[in-house]
């Protein structure tokens, strides 16, 4: 009894010290997950990579890699997937990746911001530089301060990680770009690894301040895809897609207002335009842009209800042309809308546009070549006399008439009027 009691006051006691004293802390040993980033930073793609590392974080992984490679893009979007890395409760590993990726502008403080930082051979990273973020040219002063603002970021998380502050300072406000090799040299990455399996082995026994120490060696990875929405969203954010929806949604509702009733057209452009005004949310869009398209699809609305010879038409090109240039602003080349795209659309949008108005026109001033105003006009060969009433041959059906005077049989005539499917007819 008394050994039993001695016994269990020893395991309290060795409780009470281990408690007292934490043994080394370790991460955990689960899987490697792994997530590819690729393209510009937009929402679609800050949603997708912070839902990732949310399930890694909530599934038990021992860390997740983001295989990154990017030109950069918006600023909020970045700031988005920032702090998820920096919240994040299992380490982030964030890897250049492949050969010829970058890390470039927004691309850089998501870098940063890892808590290990790994770049492929032939991969750069740099040009943090940020350029327009309104809808117009940025003064001087506000340029300035856009600068700083960004420095500061970026060196308060280059300090948090332990990297080089002074060189994530010139990469902004002198638009630096480095190779993996000076990158390692100058302590802003972590190591080069030459591909998964060695960045897996490389990392493996890392001691990670307040996330313990990295255990990869031997453990399965779990490689996360994107879902259909995360494509749809990631698709959307390209400016060029969201651009040919606005012009297949203005197309189609341009078409049903001409021929009402069409229907299809009018359904498909309002599930473009719908589409179109989502993508915008997420692009740096300039509204005096969008509102010389708005001013040049009213243009081309009112070609068919004025007869101007063409000048509104012409207006309306020049609009839309205008309007297209205009559209994008800000967010760096990789968010601004291709010529390539720009111009054949607006060539084929604008020939659209006139060649229905045309036709909505001719259809206005032609002659009705059906139902009562159709036979007005029309000439026929009188088949009873006319006394007044009688009947008449007339395109190619014979039809009760009337005339003012009596005419023979035989004689030519020409329709007047037209009262109850009776003709009121002229000799010729």
């Amino acid at each position: 009894m008394k050994r039993l009691r001695s016994a269990i006051i020893g395991m309290v006691l060795t409780a009470v010290l281990v408690g007292g004293f934490p043994l080394a802390v370790h991460a955990d040993r689960g899987e490697v997950y792994v997530v590819k980033a690729s393209g510009t930073i937009n929402p679609g793609l800050a949603a997708y990579l912070i839902r990732s590392m949310e399930k890694a974080s909530r599934e038990g992984a021992g860390c997740i890699v983001i295989q990154l490679d990017t030109p950069g893009g918006l600023a909020l979007s970045m700031r988005s997937i920032v702090m998820a890395m920096l919240a994040s409760e299992i380490p982030v590993v964030v890897y250049v990746s492949p050969s010829g990726a970058r890390a470039a502008s927004a691309g850089v403080m998501i870098t940063l911001a890892s808590d290990i930082a790994a770049m492929a051979p032939g991969t750069n990273i740099g040009a943090a530089h940020p350029v327009n973020l309104g809808q117009k040219e940025m003064d001087k002063a506000m340029a300035e301060k856009v600068v700083n603002d960004m420095v500061a970021y970026t060196k308060s998380i280059s300090e948090k990680r332990g990297r080089n502050s002074e060189w994530a300072e010139k990469s902004i406000r002198e638009s630096v770009s480095v190779t993996e090799k000076e990158a390692l040299d100058l302590k802003v990455i972590d190591l080069i690894a030459k591909d998964l399996d060695d960045l897996i082995e490389k990392i493996d026994g890392r001691k990670l301040k307040e996330k313990g120490t990295l255990r990869t060696k031997g453990v399965k990875r779990v490689i996360l895809t994107e879902n259909l929405r995360d494509k749809i969203l990631k698709t959307l954010s390209d400016p060029n897609i969201a651009y040919l929806l606005m012009m297949i949604g203005m197309a189609g509702i341009y078409f049903e207002l001409s021929h009402p009733g069409a229907i299809f057209p009018g359904v498909i452009g309002a599930i473009s335009l719908i589409l179109a005004f989502f993508a915008f949310q997420t692009l740096p869009v300039n509204y005096a842009g969008f509102l010389l398209i708005a001013i040049a699809l009213i243009l081309f609305i009112l070609e068919m209800k004025i007869t101007s010879y063409g000048l509104l038409s012409l207006g309306g090109i020049i609009s839309l042309f205008l309007g297209s240039l205009m559209l994008f602003e800000g967010g760096g080349p990789e968010l601004r809308l291709s010529l390539r795209v720009l111009i054949p659309t607006v060539i084929m949008v604008s020939g659209f546009f006139v060649v229905v108005a045309s036709l909505v026109f001719r259809s206005q001033i032609s002659k009705p070549r059906t139902g009562n105003k159709g036979l007005i006009g029309e000439v026929g060969v009188v088949k009873e006399r006319l006394a007044p009433a009688g009947k008449v041959f007339v395109h190619g059906e014979l039809w009760n008439a009337e005339a003012a005077e009596p005419i023979e049989a035989g004689t030519k005539i020409r329709v007047t009027g037209v009262d109850h499917l009776v003709l009121k007819v002229e000799e010729i």
